[in-house]
């Protein structure tokens, strides 16, 4: 069990949904054995609880032509609370930026950043980050190749 709200049967429908988020109220009750009247009330309870926070289509990022996979270190010059919530804003707002975190160690956030080559992550790198002023370094890791790429929750 996860909390006092889910049981066994709110972990199988999130499992499932988590594999296929498209399946109808039928397959899924199928899925977990149980009738579609309940499952969509579970399914709904969960959406409102939070459990279920959207559901989005993965795309082929190479396919796209953003295939160019950066990790990237930054450190800000200082840090407070007006700083931080002005990193995280613009940040927010950068496209390329597919995910950020703050993080402990030696930098500040952990930044993932989908380009369309080495020459577009260097035009990110000067025209949108560095130009954050409070910016004070970056340290970046590039993806040779993916081994495992999974969206899943361990349920």
């Amino acid at each position: 069990m996860t909390t006092e709200t889910t049981d066994a049967v709110d972990l199988a429908i999130m499992r499932e949904l988590q594999r296929d988020g498209r399946l109808t109220t039928r397959q899924l009750a199928m899925r977990v054995h149980r009738s579609p009247t309940a499952v969509f009330e579970r399914v709904k309870r969960l959406e409102n609880e939070g459990f279920i926070r959207r559901y989005t289509a993965v795309l082929d990022a190479e396919k796209l032509g953003q295939g160019f996979l950066v990790y990237c270190q930054v450190k800000l010059r200082f840090m407070n609370n007006a700083i931080a919530e002005d990193f995280v804003s613009r940040v927010a707002a950068i496209p390329e930026v597919t995910e950020c975190y703050n993080v402990s160690g030696a930098f500040d956030y952990l930044l993932r950043i989908h380009a369309r080559s080495m020459e577009a992550y260097r035009e990110f790198l000067l025209n949108k980050l560095g130009t954050i002023e409070s910016l004070g370094s970056v340290e970046s890791t590039f993806v040779m190749s993916q081994i495992k790429h999974d969206y899943s929750i361990p349920l």
